[in-house]
């Protein structure tokens, strides 16, 4: 576990403040003077934003937890318990965990001791064990990774470094068939015009540095190149959770899609709205009742000016829990049959657009949906009970 007393935070090289660890678990975060003077500053979240575009400097402690912001770029569940052992530290307590992801966060973030010492991201369990990592904030079992340049392609987690430019999430413990799932229905997605990363089904015996076991849990894994990641380096983003100051245990209950819509149309451009029209369609037609904060993101191409990031996280989960809604309010309720064009018209006067091209595109994306989804359900790879089940949820959609 590290002893180091304060975490400096970056943004790609430009330090933007300083996370202090004080007595009794504590922390506390404040902005390095400098960037609060920079009228030019690099957008660390909107959350520190205030409604006339004036950076919000009002540093508080926080107990045992880190702030949202930063609380939101760590892994939650069985990963977070995973970690929090490697790192000798218990899983309640974030700054160690932050400490030890310092230098594979998501996005552009980076938190690096203060005093200038080195640490290993995650302390291995023994010399032979290398150190496995998780990459970007989540419940699902999801390794950074880097793609083979050989002939046979496939991929390789890192034992050490900062990580890879790809994330491999592997089978469900749970529920049969997810990485198949997510893939086709990103490809989907992709043929009805929402904007989607590369993408790959993978053979687990294509990838190199797996646990031990982890080839039990299925044949193939999930792969998504990362968007936070390119050929200039990093890419900051920022889910909103982060944005709406919510701690990840809140992603289904603290803000709605209105909530998400009108930030959309006061920072972001037109391009960003029409594909979160899209994709929220999509969503509702494909039955993914988990579109919850965290799975809907910006991104900074320029450091500053924010736009809707490429989709990720997509599947059809009405196949695994039937009778389960949406992951957040439409306009009263999370029911699946609120979304019509009445509750579009609703959406787009309370974001203070115009209705006309939102309901422009939600109409092109349910005809590219029921034409793509005609030809293709047939030669899904899935059992049949799940592409029944899909077919069955959008017959109830009165769009």
């Amino acid at each position: 576990m590290t002893d180091a007393r304060a975490l400096d935070i970056f943004l790609q090289d430009r330090r933007v403040g300083t996370i202090a660890a004080l007595e009794g678990g504590r922390s506390i975060f404040t902005f390095a003077q400098d960037y609060v003077d920079d009228p030019a500053r690099p957008t660390l979240s909107l959350s520190y934003r205030d409604s006339h575009g004036g950076l919000i400097n009002a540093p508080r402690p926080y107990n045992v937890r880190l702030e949202p912001f930063f609380s939101n770029l760590l892994p939650e569940g069985a990963l977070r318990d995973y970690l929090a052992g490697r790192a000798g530290s218990k899983a309640m307590r974030e700054y160690p965990l932050l400490a030890a992801l310092g230098l594979d966060l998501p996005g552009a973030v980076r938190a690096l001791p203060a005093d200038g010492t080195v640490l290993p991201s995650i302390e291995p369990v023994a010399e032979e064990v290398p150190r496995y990592r998780f990459s970007l904030a989540g419940v699902q079992l999801k390794f950074s990774a880097l793609k083979n340049q050989g002939k046979q392609g496939g991929l390789t987690i890192p034992g050490g470094g900062e990580g890879g430019d790809w994330i491999i999430k592997l089978p469900s413990t749970n529920f049969a068939n997810v990485p198949e799932n997510e893939y086709l229905t990103m490809r989907l997605a992709g043929r009805v015009g929402i904007d989607i990363p590369e993408i790959d089904l993978v053979s687990l015996s294509h990838i190199e540095g797996l646990p031990d076991g982890m080839d039990q849990l299925g044949d193939t894994a999930f792969a998504v190149r990362r968007f936070d990641r390119g050929a200039r380096g990093r890419v900051h983003m920022e889910d909103f959770a982060q944005i709406f100051r919510v701690y990840p245990e809140a992603k289904y209950d603290k803000a709605s899609y209105r909530n998400i819509l009108s930030v959309l149309a006061t920072v972001a451009d037109a391009s960003s709205i029409d594909q979160f029209i899209r994709r929220l369609t999509f969503c509702v037609l494909i039955g993914n009742g988990d579109m919850h904060l965290k799975n809907w993101s910006l991104v900074y191409p320029d450091g500053r000016t924010p736009i809707l990031s490429p989709a990720y996280d997509l599947l059809s989960t009405v196949g695994y829990l039937p009778g389960e809604e949406s992951a957040l309010k439409f306009r009263r309720s999370k029911a699946w049959g609120e979304f019509n064009e009445e509750t579009l018209v609703w959406l787009a006067d309370k974001a203070r657009i115009a209705a006309t091209p939102v309901l422009k595109a939600a109409r092109e994306t349910v005809e590219r949906f029921d034409e793509a989804w005609a030809a293709e359900k047939s030669h899904w790879p899935l059992p049949m009970r799940l592409i029944e089940a899909i077919d069955a949820h959008r017959a109830g959609i009165a769009l």
